[in-house]
């Protein structure tokens, strides 16, 4: 059972996006990340002059939670400016379906009037290679 609500989980990523370094775009995105247990792990996007070595909002979170010891996750929520309607990159989608092989992670994100909308990983990434596409693989 999840100890937060939607509204106190885009809350926490509204928060996290004060944090975001983009002098670059000047985008600001934060992203609230929920474990299993209620922890809950912000991150923000983080630019760089090498452009290739920016991260996402998201990946700073599913980074940060991992190093927190965290592997199972029920949703995200990820804030950016406002009435922008945004979600996950296609690469920060194939990070999170890493920790949500069954597709059911929860993402939350805004639309551009600024209503919440959920849906998961698995409808944003269907058909997402994981460790089952590997070869002789076994998941940690």
């Amino acid at each position: 059972m999840d100890l937060i609500d939607d509204d106190a989980l885009m809350a926490k990523a509204e928060a996290a996006r004060g944090f975001a370094h983009a002098p670059y775009s000047r985008f600001r995105v934060g992203a609230a990340l929920l474990a299993d247990g209620g922890a809950v792990i912000t991150g923000c996007n983080v630019e760089n002059a090498s452009y290739g070595a920016t991260i996402c909002a998201e990946r700073t979170a599913v980074v940060a939670a991992v190093a927190a010891g965290h592997r199972r996750f029920t949703a995200i929520a990820i804030a950016g400016p406002a009435g922008i309607a945004l979600g996950p990159c296609g690469m920060c989608r194939q990070v999170l379906s890493e920790f949500a092989p069954d597709g059911a992670l929860r993402v939350l994100t805004r639309d551009a009037a600024g209503a919440i909308r959920a849906t998961t990983i698995g409808q944003l990434l269907p058909a997402a290679f994981g460790a089952t596409d590997l070869a002789g693989s076994t998941p940690e």
